[in-house]
């Protein structure tokens, strides 16, 4: 038997994609890419493009693909993503997802696909699009294939993402349940040696007859620190002390992130669908007209007119690019009619103008170096195809599809 990647309590790796289905947007920046550069620096990342996942719902549109695939590679750079730091690679370069995805199709429920919150209500958001497809109703799948593939500990969502999750823990088990049964815990329990069998055995027991929560952080402790135990071993141990089998694929969890729902130019959630939207590297003359031309609190119809900040779109965005002293000026301002709305758009503008600035200042030698860019999607991938190898190796083994 092959001995399964690492999966110690101590994993701290994460797993997180976005499909390249068109320029990325200062919504994507605030709502993924800010937090996947705070994570870089304290986990084991990897961040792929999902290319498969964006044909789930554009596959009409395959021709725009390779180009919006490397812009994004750049607007990721251009975000603060360091390829020395977060492995990046192309899903469909590496096949391995495409094999695992068919095997866990085997064993999960199609009611359990249907329930999925974010099905019907991507059929309602894009119904000029047919979507009655295997491949939109089976892309929650896929992402549990993603996940599951690089044995990811942490999963970097907000609470509307947390059922997809939820879900990958759910077919992670089942799977486990059915292929994870092989070997005799026994044998890894004999190995301990005899004081820590007894120290195992009681632990245990506290767990499984009292719930003793204590005794379960205990003897996963033994088990993840012991010496005479190789990694097989730990992971059908892990398994008898949940009353499972082996951890083939292991259970990620939510890694939850702040909410970050980026208002658009209308005051609605900033979306490609709403035309709403800023671009991660727009261009500032377009930026300057599109924020001066922003919709405000309609009352406002002469300057003399008081406004209400909580009816303005303008102000949804100084709540986010704005400092509290800035907020309060507005807010005063606003309510007092003491000042025009362009005046009041300005801070505003030039926050945005600055942020943007930093995002071209980065960008520029990649747009510049295509060929570097493609380089290290390619040594992202090849380290990522590494892992999911090791992983299929150890499901192919469970499943019985090794022929030797």
């Amino acid at each position: 038997m092959t001995a399964p990647p690492e999966t110690s309590p101590a994993n701290n790796r994460v797993l997180s994609g976005m499909r390249p289905t068109g320029r990325l947007h200062l919504g994507h920046y605030h709502g993924v890419l800010k937090n996947w550069a705070r994570l870089q620096r304290d986990y084991e990342c990897y961040f792929f493009i999902a290319d498969w996942h964006a044909l789930t719902t554009h596959y009409e549109q395959p021709e725009t693909m390779r180009e919006h695939v490397w812009e994004m590679v750049i607007d990721w750079l251009a975000a603060g993503v360091d390829p020395a730091r977060a492995t990046m690679f192309i899903q469909s370069h590496v096949p391995e997802h495409a094999e695992l995805h068919l095997l866990l199709s085997m064993v999960t429920p199609l009611g359990w696909l249907e329930r999925v919150p974010s099905f019907k209500e991507q059929q309602q958001r894009l119904r000029g699009r047919d979507l009655a497809t295997y491949g939109f109703l089976g892309y929650p799948l896929l992402q549990s294939a993603d996940i599951l593939m690089y044995r990811a500990a942490h999963v970097p969502v907000g609470e509307d993402q947390a059922p997809h999750v939820e879900l990958t823990r759910e077919i992670a088990r089942r799977f486990n349940e059915f292929f994870g049964r092989g070997g005799d815990a026994e044998a890894a329990i004999k190995r301990m040696g005899k004081r820590d069998e007894k120290t195992y055995r009681r632990l245990k027991k506290s767990y499984a007859e009292s719930g003793e929560r204590d005794a379960r952080a205990r003897a996963r402790e033994l088990i993840s620190s012991h010496n005479n135990l190789n990694a097989e071993d730990k992971e059908r141990l892990l398994g008898d002390l949940e009353g499972r089998g082996r951890a083939i694929l292991p259970e990620p969890r939510a890694l939850l992130t702040e909410a970050a729902k980026m208002p658009g130019l209308d005051g609605r959630k900033m979306s490609k669908s709403y035309e709403n939207t800023i671009a991660l590297r727009d261009q500032p003359e377009r930026v300057t007209r599109a924020i001066r031309a922003m919709p405000t609190d309609p009352a406002r119809v002469r300057l003399s007119d008081p406004g209400d900040p909580e009816k303005c779109p303008v102000w949804q965005l100084h709540l986010v690019y704005s400092d509290e002293g800035v907020r309060e000026w507005a807010s005063k301002g606003c309510r007092a009619a003491a000042f025009g709305c362009l005046e009041c758009k300005q801070p505003l503008l030039d926050a945005v103008l600055a942020e943007q600035k930093e995002f071209h200042r980065r960008a520029e030698h990649f747009e510049n170096n295509p060929r570097e860019v493609r380089g290290m999607i390619e040594d992202g991938t090849d380290k990522a195809r590494q892992t999911a190898r090791e992983t299929m190796k150890l499901v192919r083994e469970a499943v019985g599809a090794v022929y030797e």
